[in-house]
């Protein structure tokens, strides 16, 4: 099995992997934190505005492959406080429409650079 990696100039990268792999016609992306690629740093402000963030360098990266949100069949979301589920929630909601991707929401102890969360998606091509 081949892999091909795809490399978004506008996704920023916090160690040594690809923003994301094409293989057997799905499209693993790399979880994306908040980081404003830009600037470098994570995205000043609470829940909403740090998905937002991961939303933006989620859909540079799908872009980057030819795809969109509406390519995307599976989800997962880190949060470093179960508390923000609901607000996260509320951003993720905006971004997709039925039938929803699958979708699965974890809480962890901590994320690169204190990020609140981290999320990371498959893509399929049609």
């Amino acid at each position: 099995m081949g892999r091909e990696a795809i490399n978004a100039a506008g996704a920023a990268a916090v160690g040594p992997y690809s923003h994301g792999v094409v293989a057997n016609g799905f499209i693993y992306l790399s979880g994306q934190t908040p980081i404003d690629s830009v600037t470098g740093r994570l995205v000043e402000g609470g829940i909403e505005a740090q998905a937002y963030q991961c939303f933006r360098n989620l859909v540079t990266v799908l872009e980057g492959a030819g795809l969109s949100l509406d390519n995307v069949v599976k989800c997962n979301v880190f949060l470093t406080d179960m508390g923000d589920f609901t607000a996260m929630n509320a951003v993720y909601a905006k971004h997709f429409s039925e039938p929803y991707p699958a979708r699965t929401t974890i809480g962890v102890a901590s994320l690169p650079l204190a990020a609140k969360v981290e999320i990371e998606m498959v893509a399929v091509k049609s």
